[in-house]
């Protein structure tokens, strides 16, 4: 369970020739998984699958489940590559989201907003939130909308 998240950011590369994946993860990852904005699971590893992957969370599988029962729940997701996944610069999104979440219970202005600053950006990005709360349709806008 503790290498989940560096598999799941290495399986954002090959989502174009995948169909369906499920995994059974510890039940925390996958709650941060699926996590919508504005609640306290939602992060990093939410917007970075979300832009990509339509996901549920499939069955709740508990400790009792296995010899010797571990410490922790577990649960098994579904991840669906979207047939259409909005064209961005997936590196360009990377940066964005790590720097939105670098500082996540500050205003965005002081993380995210500094990054935007060095690239230049001049647009209307409202900074006055937490990275929490920017839903991934906004964080895929505003990836798109920085030069390369």
């Amino acid at each position: 369970y503790n290498i989940s998240s560096p598999i799941l950011f290495h399986l954002l590369g090959v989502a174009d020739v995948v169909q369906d994946q499920h995994f059974m993860l510890q039940k925390e990852v996958i709650d941060r998984m699926v996590a919508r904005p504005s609640t306290a699971d939602y992060g990093r590893l939410s917007v970075m699958l979300q832009w990509r992957y339509a996901m549920a969370n499939v069955l709740f599988v508990p400790p009792e489940s296995f010899e010797p029962p571990p410490r922790v729940d577990s649960a098994v997701v579904r991840m669906v590559p979207l047939a259409q996944p909005p064209l961005l610069d997936v590196p360009t999104l990377e940066a964005l989201v790590q720097s939105a979440f670098s500082q996540r219970r500050k205003l965005l202005r002081h993380s995210l907003g500094r990054w935007l600053e060095t690239r230049g950006y001049a647009g209307d990005f409202d900074l006055q939130r937490r990275a929490e709360e920017v839903p991934v349709a906004e964080y895929v806008t505003l990836a798109q909308s920085l030069p390369t």
